[in-house]
């Protein structure tokens, strides 16, 4: 059911724009804002603008569907012209006339929230608008239209001239939002360079603290070289001294001296032990290390271990076994660097294993990698301290401290000479109940795949 408002015939020009005045009351009376009005008063006036041009007269009839809210605003154009030839094309925005037909249509299209065309030549053409109330819009019932209807049958004896000024005012305030939205794109964009700005500095921050970073990671590394070369020429001078003197080479020594002297052979093995340590390290972290894969047999690895750790017990309540690697199979990889790996764990174990057994096993995985790992009975090392043990110059404090003396270096140099070899190192550990060390290797290793340094 719908709710007759107003209905004006279109015969003249000035039809048209009363058309468009109508138009704008009708849509002032359904609640709709300016903009809206503004929409519904332009399509309306482009529809009656074609009526008259292209069928000389017709009419235009507006009418509110609906009993409940939201209601719909309904709007037909009828004529009794020659119809509309081409209509597909016309609608389709493909269509060019030098007289612009079909851009009202277009328009009016677009303004509305429905649209419907019906044409046929010699039958005319009948158009119906459709766009929704606003939610807030008051119900329109007939007795509200019938109090506006006064309002709305009233046209200014000026009305050309009204209808240009009231367009005039349109064109101004749809000019004021757009210089509006302008300023806020501007506005916006200017805060977009800003940002991008502080973008580019914090970059170039970044960069210039990563080149200065990457400069004193170099300095360290050649500062540890060049170190470790130097030191290396007077402590092999005072170990063979040592070695001298111990050996009575120059005559014999008091009991006293002989002390002494083994404390100094002692503090320079520590020494070189030290600059051993610093100069791989300085090595890996500048890529400066070399991988020589060979066949690796762990059955003979093992046995050269043996002797050479077994003089390194602590006492006859601390036993070195080492388990027959059966089902290995020979490896591919460097053996030195395997060798020195497990000679760090096998060290450190008996370092701090007061009784009870070093043990050191091989297996391979189901994924095809091989695990060698070394367990002890020792003191054990705290879930909280397991990964301070791998960082350079760190050590955990315990009972045995006194006794045994580190670098700090060894376990972090393991971990680094495991991924040049494409592998890791992996601890288990319980306080009280010793600890597991494993270093997990591919059985063929891969040239170019190394990490932090490997080539």
């Amino acid at each position: 059911m719908s709710l007759r408002l107003l209905t004006v015939s279109i015969n003249s020009e000035l039809d048209v724009v009363a058309a468009r005045q109508r138009a704008r009351q009708v849509a002032a009376l359904c609640g709709f804002v300016g903009q809206d009005q503004t929409r519904i008063a332009t399509a309306v006036s482009e529809l009656a603008r074609n009526v008259f041009n292209y069928a000389s007269r017709g009419k235009v009839e507006f009418s509110v569907e609906g009993q409940s809210v939201p209601q719909t605003l309904l709007v037909r154009i009828e004529d009794e012209g020659p119809g509309i030839a081409n209509l597909d094309l016309i609608l389709s925005g493909k269509y060019q006339s030098a007289t612009g037909m079909g851009l009202g249509i277009l328009g009016a299209r677009r303004l509305m929230d429905q649209f419907e065309i019906e044409t046929a030549p010699g039958n005319g053409t009948r158009i119906v608008l459709k766009k929704l109330l606003p939610a807030a819009a008051p119900l329109l019932t007939s007795k509200s239209v019938g109090e506006s209807s006064a309002q709305l049958m009233t046209v200014p004896a000026d009305i050309t001239l009204y209808e240009v000024q009231k367009q005039n005012q349109e064109l101004l305030g749809t000019l004021a939002d757009l210089k509006a939205r302008q300023d806020e794109l501007l506005q916006l964009t200017r805060e977009l360079e800003d940002t991008n700005r502080g973008v580019v500095a914090l970059y170039a921050e970044l960069d210039e603290k990563a080149t200065s970073l990457r400069r004193a990671d170099e300095a360290k590394s050649r500062f540890l070289s060049n170190m470790s070369h130097e030191f290396r020429t007077p402590l092999s001078s005072i170990r063979a001294l040592s070695s001298i003197l111990l050996e009575r080479v120059d005559g014999e020594l008091s009991l006293e001296q002989e002390k002494q002297v083994r404390f100094i052979l002692k503090g320079a093995e520590s020494l070189s032990e030290l600059v051993n340590d610093l100069l791989d390290v300085a090595k890996i972290e500048a890529g400066h290390v070399d991988v020589h894969p060979a066949k690796l047999d762990l059955v003979d690895l093992f046995s050269a271990l043996r002797g050479m750790l077994r003089p390194l017990l602590p006492s006859e309540s601390v036993s070195l076994v080492f388990k027959d690697p059966q089902g290995v199979g020979k490896l591919f990889t460097d053996e030195g660097k395997v060798s020195q790996i497990l000679r760090n764990f096998i060290s450190n174990a008996l370092k701090f294993t007061e009784t009870g057994e070093v043990v050191v096993a091989a297996s391979r995985g189901p994924d095809g990698m091989v695990r060698i790992s070394v367990s002890d009975t020792g003191l054990g090392i705290a879930m909280e301290h397991q990964d301070l043990v791998f960082e350079e110059f760190s050590q955990v404090e315990n009972r045995l401290q006194g006794k045994v003396k580190g670098t700090g270096l060894g376990l972090p140099l393991c971990r680094k000479l495991a991924a040049v070899l494409n592998g890791s190192v992996q601890l288990r550990s319980e306080p009280g109940r010793g600890s597991v060390f494993t270093l997990v290797l591919p059985a063929i290793f891969a040239q170019g795949q190394g990490r932090n340094g490997a080539p």
